[in-house]
């Protein structure tokens, strides 16, 4: 008598796919954006048109906090307007996020005046439209911290290395689980079959009466 597996009624399982899921999920990320960054370190790596930036400091608090990671979209830099929040190279070839508060005309090129949401000053050097890398789409709060240690080349071997935990172990618990279904009913299996021998026999010896 042997019962179907089905895996998917498993609570176990279900916790083992949708945890790997997502840590696959995070590590091909990882992985992705290094091999972009590797390949071209001149330009930011980019998913779909969408950059992820970590960030560094306390400029736009308010709007954005230190920690955060932010997304920004690739935008083509003409449509960009006042009040837009930017992301873009500085003088310094860091990339910097802050909002446009000034469009002006520089000789013939259009340019950006940009400050930080939490500064005092406008930023020094005016933003050509070369230098814009994106236009702020979100943020996840305190994930750039951990985006930044899961770029580390440990970090990544010892995901790589849960990931294959939980599969084992959730492998393990799956079997065990199957084998202990299966032997109950195999137990209550042969007991029926035990039981029919027995009333079989009865009724044969009330039949010799």
């Amino acid at each position: 008598m042997k019962r179907e597996k089905k895996w998917y009624k498993s609570a176990s399982n279900w916790f083992m796919v949708i945890a790997s899921t997502i840590l696959i999920l995070i590590l091909a990320a990882n992985l992705f954006i290094i091999f972009q960054s590797k390949t071209n370190e001149d330009q930011v790596p980019s998913v779909f048109g969408y950059k992820p930036f970590i960030v560094l400091s306390g400029s736009m608090e308010g709007k954005i906090h230190k920690g955060d990671l932010i997304v920004t979209k690739i935008v083509d830099p003409t449509t960009l307007k006042v009040n837009d929040i930017i992301a873009f190279r500085d003088a310094e070839n860091t990339v910097t996020t802050h909002r446009i508060i000034d469009i002006v005309d520089n000789n013939g090129s259009t340019q950006f005046i940009t400050k930080g949401d939490n500064n005092t000053t406008q930023d020094r050097n005016l933003v050509s439209l070369d230098d814009v890398e994106g236009i702020y789409v979100t943020r996840f709060s305190s994930f750039g911290s951990i985006m930044n240690s899961l770029a580390e080349p440990t970090t990544i071997m010892a995901l790589a290395l849960l990931i294959t935990v939980i599969f084992v172990i959730g492998f393990a618990i799956s079997v065990r689980k199957e084998k202990s279904l299966e032997r109950e009913e195999f137990l209550k299996y042969k007991m029926m079959k035990e039981y029919q021998e027995k009333m079989k026999d009865s009724d044969s010896n009330d039949r010799y009466r």
